[in-house]
């Protein structure tokens, strides 16, 4: 075989296993979060969570607007096991506080659908530690 052919043929399996990771992760939705903006003021992102596919423990050093895009109802986990749900209504845009420090938690949706937010958190204020 050539060394064309070889190159040709290793490029062809290169894409056809690339399309089929594609086409396996479309099957397959995933709890995610996408850049959208970021400058020295604010940071944006979408989050799409999907049923049963929680969000890892974390928390928030900064203030933030969360704008419903599909709405849902997300149950807070913290560490402790203690949970609290939270109904994200679509269309509408909700003020969240910075997050105790020392207090990470969780989302799940136990819904059927995904939830999409877009959060805009603000950048530059005094962060708690």
């Amino acid at each position: 075989m050539t060394r064309k052919a070889l190159l040709l043929l290793a490029l062809s399996s290169s894409v056809s296993l690339a399309l089929g990771f594609a086409a396996q992760s479309g099957d397959e939705p995933e709890t995610r979060r996408i850049p959208q903006f970021e400058n020295d003021h604010v940071k944006v992102w979408k989050s799409i969570i999907v049923p049963n596919q929680p969000l890892s423990m974390h928390r928030h050093e900064q203030p933030r607007t969360v704008i419903a895009l599909q709405g849902g109802t997300l149950t807070f986990v913290t560490e402790s096991g203690e949970t609290h749900d939270m109904a994200w209504e679509t269309g509408k845009a909700y003020w969240l506080e910075v997050d105790p420090f020392g207090e990470p938690y969780g989302e799940v949706n136990k819904g059927t659908e995904p939830i999409e937010v877009i959060v805009v958190e603000m950048k530059g204020g005094p962060k708690q530690e």
